[in-house]
């Protein structure tokens, strides 16, 4: 689409030099002067041999009389003079701007993205300078984006090859040890083989986080919607995980408000949110006793909300929980943690439902809140 250059004479007036803006005057004034006498001439002599042109005459000096008529004609050619210079000026102002969004616009090819133009209203260059911008603005935040996913990737890269080094260290040190016969009897070499498979579920633990979570972040995956009772699968979650939770010394509470706690979604998407948010509870929980989940309607939609009375997150964990890697506990140790992607796993499933999940943490108490839109 062809953009269009406005009009505005005063900003083209205001640019325009004394000196210059006199010489046209004196210019017009003289042009004037000069193609009214030769009209003049021409007419008189037209007049002595044509009848038409002497009744055109008789007629125009009847209606004007004769000094209004050369007055009139003064002025025509004067202001006629005048707009030819207003033009040519008109072109040179839109050129001189041009030139110099053309040097801006080279500025920010160069590569300085932070720079604007200015838009130049008085050339009706505007919508243009407005339309340079946005391409910046767009090419900077291109440029955020491509450094950070260069950072996540070095960030991934880094973290998983730590969680699969440790196990995988471990593993080939003890069949090392096993494939050697340096052990003193059967028993020291079932401990050995319990290391070993204790490991290699770490590992296979680990990569599966690893794929699901680069599954979830696909946000163009399909989600088998269905309709979940929420309350039937807090239920089946705390029959699933109570020895888990008594070995851990601890007991699940639920609290169920809302009357209908029914939504549409993927069942097996949202057990695992559920999942991961109760061991996320027993592991950071265990001094606390207790885990409540509790179950109420919020709006339009059903709210779940997971507490433990472990440890508190600081304050400056809380807004970064739900990266994926990141852990309150930062030596990544496999006695103190998971892989670090549950909690992240947790929040790409509850978004590709259109719900949230927040964390909230105070002395004494930590909870998650899930949101997720009702059955309409």
């Amino acid at each position: 689409m062809a953009i269009k250059l406005k009009n505005n004479p005063l900003h083209i007036l205001r640019a325009l030099p004394v000196w210059r803006g006199i010489l046209y005057v004196m210019l017009s004034l003289l042009a004037s002067t000069v193609t009214l006498t030769i009209l003049l001439f021409s007419l008189i002599q037209i007049q002595k041999r044509y009848s038409l042109a002497d009744f055109m005459m008789r007629t125009i000096t009847a209606l004007l009389g004769e000094r209004q008529a050369a007055s009139l004609g003064f002025l025509l050619v004067f202001f006629f003079c005048l707009f030819l210079f207003y033009r040519r000026e008109r072109q040179r102002y839109i050129a001189a701007e041009l030139r110099q969004l053309i040097r801006e616009a080279g500025m920010i090819a160069g590569g300085q993205l932070d720079y604007r133009l200015e838009e130049r209203e008085a050339a009706g260059l505007d919508e243009l300078a407005a339309h340079i911008n946005h391409i910046a603005v767009q090419a900077r935040q291109a440029a955020v984006e491509e450094r950070r996913a260069e950072q996540i990737k070095n960030e991934l890269v880094t973290n998983v090859a730590h969680d699969l080094r440790s196990p995988l260290t471990s593993i080939i040190g003890y069949l090392n040890l096993i494939n050697q016969d340096e052990y003193r009897d059967e028993v020291e070499l079932r401990a050995y083989m319990q290391i070993v498979y204790a490991k290699a579920q770490r590992l296979h633990h680990v990569l599966n986080d690893l794929f699901e979570y680069t599954y979830v972040q696909n946000k163009e995956i399909l989600v088998n919607a269905e309709s979940i009772n929420i309350e039937e699968m807090l239920n089946q979650l705390v029959v699933q995980h109570r020895l888990q939770t008594e070995e851990a010394g601890m007991h699940m509470r639920t609290f169920i408000t809302s009357e209908n706690p029914v939504i549409p979604g993927d069942g097996s998407k949202i057990a695992r949110v559920f999942e991961n948010l109760i061991q996320n509870a027993i592991r950071y929980g265990k001094e606390g006793k207790y885990i409540d989940l509790s179950v109420r309607d919020s709006w339009q939609a059903v709210e779940v909300e997971v507490k433990n009375y472990g440890k508190t997150i600081p304050s400056v964990d809380l807004p970064y929980i739900f990266e994926r890697f990141y852990r309150v506990e930062k030596s990544r140790s496999e006695f103190t943690g998971g892989s670090g992607l549950g909690l992240a796993i947790a929040k790409s499933i509850v978004q590709l439902h259109g719900g949230e999940i927040e964390a909230k943490s105070t002395a004494g108490a930590t909870s998650f809140v899930v949101r997720l839109l009702k059955k309409t």
